[in-house]
């Protein structure tokens, strides 16, 4: 329960492994939805001696949108950021690293801060996989046992009812895609094999060997494929004609568990749902909306292309009241956002902030830290 992987940092020498004053200039502003954790702060000063923490506290109805609240001069000094949302970067003229608390990074994409190759960027990737991926298997069983029909049957006929038009589906047996074989995916693959059901794995660069399969960053211990040997065949590609090659594999459950990026952009359309449609694939995404197409969600439900949906994210986010996609409960659930959702999310992202801190201590700087993104990926 909000454990960390606690694998020690590498590199560096002893002047490296000795030198606690490296942060004696350095202020930390952590932006998130809780009231400061003094201990933890405290714990932090205590250790790298000068290194001051800036805590403020967003209120969880504004976390996620630009900070507006925050006066000038609270940013003045800050070298470090942890945040979801952008700032303005002319607040931030000494920022040289941007902790996330997200594992997509799409809101920066274009901001200036993030264009600054100079400030150095990481995820919280790993924070988010034991809660989605009991999110993605808890909907799809609910969906293919038909819990919500079965209760509101119950409820108005009771329990004498049984609707045996309903079938049921169970899991061994069943071929999983997994679209973005992350940290992410890989959690959903090892409840999903818990299940009984066969793992295809999808990566935009090939992982030819066993080495490259493994995945180095963060994860609760006792979670996800970290050695990669759960799937039974691995994809990769970056074009949408490699998607689709993926996508035509006879799959029972779709999984899409890619960043948002310019060439991940609605990767899920019409052509992708006719695709779809020769074993009617369950379409689960707790990814972003914008990976699909939502009228063609909209008709391959109508049409039964597919054979439901679960959604934690849409396009648009919300959904306005009324649409089509709320009006069939028994093919697709919608969430508001929320698979990511747990008490142990934030002590997970201070975790991988300490790992950072202490890295970039014994490292000298800002190498080997965990979670550091590419760039040019955008992830």
């Amino acid at each position: 329960m909000g454990s960390t992987n606690t694998t020690a940092p590498t590199g560096g020498g002893a002047e490296g492994i000795n030198n606690f004053d490296v942060f004696k200039n350095d202020i930390l502003m952590l932006h998130v939805p809780l009231p400061p954790d003094q201990a933890w702060i405290d714990r932090l000063e205590n250790k790298y001696p000068g290194f001051k923490v800036r805590w403020v506290h967003r209120s969880w109805q504004d976390y996620g949108k630009d900070d507006e609240s925050t006066a000038a001069e609270g940013y003045e000094g800050v070298t470090m950021l942890c945040s979801f949302y952008p700032h303005k970067a002319e607040l931030l003229p000494k920022l040289k690293w941007v902790q996330l608390t997200s594992a997509g990074a799409d809101p920066w994409l274009q901001h200036p801060l993030y264009l600054n190759k100079e400030i150095v960027f990481c995820t919280a990737n790993g924070c988010h996989p034991p809660q989605i991926a009991e999110w993605v298997i808890g909907t799809y069983l609910m969906l293919s046992h038909h819990f919500l029909p079965y209760h509101d049957a119950a409820a108005q006929h009771g329990q004498s009812q049984v609707l045996r038009h309903l079938t049921t589906v169970d899991s061994p047996g069943m071929r999983m895609g997994i679209l973005g074989y992350g940290a992410i995916g890989r959690q959903v693959a090892r409840v999903a094999q818990a299940l009984g059901m066969e793992i295809y794995a999808y990566t935009r660069r090939p992982k030819p060997t066993p080495e490259s399969r493994k995945d180095d960053s963060y994860h609760v211990p006792g979670t996800g494929d970290p050695d990669g040997i759960i799937p039974s065949k691995w994809f990769s590609g970056s074009s949408r004609e490699d998607i689709d090659h993926f996508l035509a594999q006879d799959l029972d459950i779709l999984v899409v568990s890619l960043p948002l990026t310019a060439s991940t952009k609605q990767i899920i359309g019409r052509k992708q749902f006719d695709i779809l449609a020769k074993k009617k694939t369950f379409l689960s995404n707790i990814a972003r909306g914008g990976h699909v197409d939502t009228e063609a969600l909209v008709e391959a439900l109508k049409e039964d292309k597919i054979r439901g949906a679960a959604l934690d994210v849409t396009d648009p986010e919300p959904l306005p009241q009324g649409h089509e996609l709320l009006k069939m409960p028994d093919k697709c659930f919608v969430t508001p956002h929320v698979s990511w959702q747990t008490p142990f999310y934030f002590e997970r992202v201070k975790a991988i902030l300490e790992e950072n801190l202490e890295r970039w201590r014994v490292n000298g700087g800002p190498r080997g830290l965990v979670n550091l993104m590419d760039r040019e990926s955008g992830y």
